[in-house]
């Protein structure tokens, strides 16, 4: 276990120590991101290209501390080394999608193509898709049919989803430090040391870009930082669904739904995806268009700061994991315990649109 401790520090570090040089070489360059459009929140030149920095620490930690003695059980390593492979190739795919985006721009639907060919290589080649919902609402072993189209549709959601909450500073890397972080609790606890690693790599990167991307943001992550951040998390969390319970022996992480936990850690990203979609088909737009329609824009309208606005959204994301955890302790059915969470969730996150909206705030410095 300890060496867990190690995956994160390395790639906090890596993070923390060579962004100042990214920062300096993205000003030279010019990769950074005017301010003009109507959406946008920011009032001066920023560089985009963060995402570099998360990708090269999450992938150089993991692959340096990949946890192969660890593991005694030939079946375990196997399994583990196979996943590994396929997660390392599909994470350059998007991770290259998203360079070429932050630089020069990619079109929605070209983007939309990459997403599908990396769901379908992580689901049909490297078999990482849910198997079973666990009881929830009665669906327990789904036909593989139903297992493929569900896993490659959460794939595309979450990846979308990190993708689409990267408006605000910090707002998609301390939302994504928390659900890695969780993550890396879960499969620590479970025993799963691969899948720990791989989530505390990226935990590690997340935190240590937070340091130049709190707001005032220094540099931003791009979508070269959202897609890797939502790659991993959407194999973290289908692993975690499609967990074999037989080999979980911590009775506490047994008890816990883990659909139900998948869906608190993402939370904030599927409530925000889910409604904005929503919102753009009844005003008959593209659902991959911008707009100022997202929660965090709401805070920020009536009166947040980009500081109080990304805090007020950590601690609905934490107080949503807490509750699934407190009900899972207390061994209520689990049904319930969806629609507990699901409802709290939900009434939360439409608070900000019944507080009326401040006329003429006075811009904050930092926003």
């Amino acid at each position: 276990m300890e060496f867990l401790i190690l995956v994160f520090i390395t790639s906090f570090f890596v993070v923390l120590l060579s962004t100042p040089s990214l920062i300096k070489v993205a000003i030279l360059k010019r990769l950074f991101d005017a301010p003009g459009d109507t959406r946008k929140l920011h009032t001066r030149m920023i560089p985009t290209i963060g995402g570099i920095m998360i990708f090269a620490g999450t992938v150089f930690s993991y692959s340096l501390w990949f946890p192969t003695q660890t593991m005694h059980d030939g079946i375990q390593l196997f399994d583990a080394v196979n996943d590994y492979r396929f997660i390392l190739s599909t994470l350059l795919v998007m991770f290259f999608v998203g360079v070429k985006d932050d630089i020069i721009g990619t079109a929605p639907v070209k983007k939309l193509v990459a997403h599908v060919l990396v769901g379908m290589v992580l689901v049909l080649m490297a078999d990482i898709r849910i198997v079973s919902m666990h009881g929830i609402f009665g669906l327990d072993i789904l036909p593989y049919w139903a297992s493929v189209f569900l896993s490659l549709f959460t794939y595309i959601v979450v990846v979308n989803a990190f993708n689409l909450i990267d408006g605000v500073d910090g707002l998609a890397g301390g939302v994504g430090f928390i659900a890695a972080s969780a993550f890396g609790a879960w499969f620590a606890f479970a025993g799963d040391h691969a899948m720990a690693a791989l989530a505390l790599a990226l935990s590690g990167s997340l935190f240590g870009f937070l340091f130049f991307n709190f707001s005032p943001a220094k540099i931003f992550m791009g979508d070269s930082g959202s897609l890797t951040i939502g790659l991993i998390i959407s194999i973290l969390a289908i692993k975690l669904i499609s967990y074999d319970v037989s080999a979980i022996h911590n009775a506490q992480v047994l008890n816990i739904s883990k659909p139900i936990f998948a869906m608190a850690v993402l939370v904030y990203p599927l409530i925000d995806t889910l409604r904005i979609f929503i919102y753009r088909a009844v005003q008959g737009v593209s659902p991959f268009s911008a707009d100022r329609n997202h929660l965090h824009h709401r805070l920020i309208d009536i009166g947040c700061t980009h500081r109080q606005a990304v805090m007020v959204i950590y601690i609905f994301n934490l107080l949503i994991i807490g509750l699934t955890i407190i009900l899972a302790s207390i061994s209520i059915n689990a049904n319930y315990t969806f629609i507990i969470v699901a409802c709290t969730a939900l009434f939360i996150a439409q608070i900000p649109f019944f507080i009326k909206k401040k006329k003429n705030r006075i811009p904050h410095p930092n926003d």
